[in-house]
């Protein structure tokens, strides 16, 4: 086993331990292997089907689920990188799977191009985050996955399939948030369009506004998202809307005093504090709300979406109906009011139109996202348990690369097209070569 390859996930070449970002998961694999081309990655699985072993694919290990470990074969794709081909008369941009989010951005920036949505973080590969269905926040553009025109992926008996709205379109309509079931993505086609500007605008407001505004919010901005602070009555909005410029980015010492020595250093020694000294949280909470100041800036999308990560938690999230998200932050928030929870982390909310993707998170509803965060180390689960019965109680679809603990019968109830991705499991990998036990649980035996 190779044990020099690592990402944020990482491979420890002493006893062969995969730990995910998260330090939350981890994995023993019979081997690992690192292909360089799509025929080296079929033989790879063809291989593990003659020695009896389960295959699974990592990324950058930024999934919070047992998702992607395995105690047969890892598949790491950081040898299948970079772009195939761009078509500037489609507007797509092909791409190998095991790409950086970072990596893809910088890449189509230079080229004059840009996607149209994207998450909060860039470390992902782009494979792992449309296979787990990773999302920013927009009124009318959606996940990551929403913007897949065209897919590659080994399946289980090795052959390379390729599918699109045209070509295999059952195969397309699941495989763009396929959990790792359906085979080993390869490659993506990307829808893409002109670089354009987004102009930013962050500012404080009450917790109690934004629940009385959050249509009127929601409505007004291309992309409109907050941040609240348990403990208080706090949040930061942003609001990113296309602008014709000029180009006003973030200062540099302005973006590294707010994104890294308060965002990051400072909240890093805050959540060691409350860490050590639960009773603290609620005035560390108090303080951290107030260390951000409103800025307005104009830059290109990934540097306006995506934002350093470097403190690290446990998150779970779930997606509820758009119209339901006001109540059910005032459950959340009375939930956390009469108890005894300390929580350090702020409450991350964003939404996302309806899509077609059979198990998207927004699939056939517009929904909204609350995440609820951790800091690593610290016990959550009691916290995300109380959070997890109110999101359920709202037909709450969990993330898949996030913390949960719903199975195949509770997802049977919440996605009206089930169905049609294990009937496509079963025509695809009958023997259940990618099976583990967390797909075991989400997809049934």
């Amino acid at each position: 086993m190779s044990s020099t390859r690592t990402t944020s996930g990482k491979t420890s070449g002493k006893n062969g331990t995969w730990r995910n970002w998260g330090g939350n998961v981890s994995a023993r694999p019979a081997r690992e292997v690192a292909p360089a081309s799509v025929d080296e990655l079929a033989e790879a699985v063809r291989g593990a089907a003659e020695d009896g072993l389960r295959v699974k694919a990592v990324g950058a290990g930024h999934s919070f689920t047992s998702i992607a470990a395995t105690d047969g074969v890892l598949i790491r794709p950081h040898l299948l990188t970079g772009i195939r081909h761009i078509d500037r008369d489609a507007m797509t941009v092909t791409v190998e799977a095991g790409t950086p989010l970072k990596r893809l951005n910088l890449a189509l920036a230079r080229e004059g191009l840009s996607l149209t949505n994207m998450g909060d973080i860039m470390e992902q590969t782009v494979s792992g985050a449309t296979s787990t269905g990773t999302h920013g926040t927009g009124r009318d553009s959606g996940s990551i996955a929403a913007q897949i025109r065209g897919m590659e992926l080994v399946t289980a008996d090795g052959s390379v399939l390729t599918c699109s709205e045209r070509e295999n379109p059952d195969v397309f309509a699941a495989a763009r948030i396929g959990l790792g079931a359906l085979g080993v993505v390869t490659a993506l086609t990307f829808a893409v369009e002109p670089l354009f500007l987004l102009t930013a605008r962050e500012e404080p407001m009450p917790f109690d506004r934004v629940l009385a505004d959050f249509d009127e919010l929601w409505a007004e901005n291309e992309h409109f998202e907050f941040y609240w602070f348990p403990h208080t009555g706090s949040t930061n909005t942003k609001r990113n809307n296309r602008s014709a410029g000029p180009e006003q980015p973030v200062g540099r010492l302005q973006g590294w005093f707010e994104d890294e020595f308060l965002s990051n250093g400072v909240f890093q020694a805050a959540n060691l504090v409350g860490r050590a000294v639960p009773a603290a949280v609620p005035a560390i909470a108090r303080v951290s709300s107030r260390a951000l100041s409103a800025r307005t800036y104009t830059d290109t999308p990934y540097k306006v979406f995506t934002s350093p990560r470097r403190v690290r938690f446990v998150e779970m999230e779930y997606a509820v109906p758009r119209e339901a998200v006001v109540e059910t932050l005032r459950e959340l928030r009375a939930l956390i009011d009469r108890s005894r929870l300390r929580i350090s982390f702020p409450v991350e909310v964003r939404t996302a139109p309806a899509d077609d993707i059979t198990l998207s998170t927004a699939s056939g509803r517009d929904s909204a996202y609350i995440a609820v965060h951790m800091f690593r180390g610290t016990p959550y689960q009691g916290y995300f348990t109380a959070a997890e019965r109110i999101f359920t109680a709202h037909e709450g679809r969990p993330h898949w690369g996030k913390i949960h603990t719903r199975d195949a019968e509770y997802f049977s109830r919440v996605y009206p097209r089930f169905g049609e991705f294990t009937a496509l499991r079963d025509r695809l990998d009958p023997d259940r070569l990618f099976r583990n036990d967390y797909l075991r649980r989400v997809l049934g035996p």
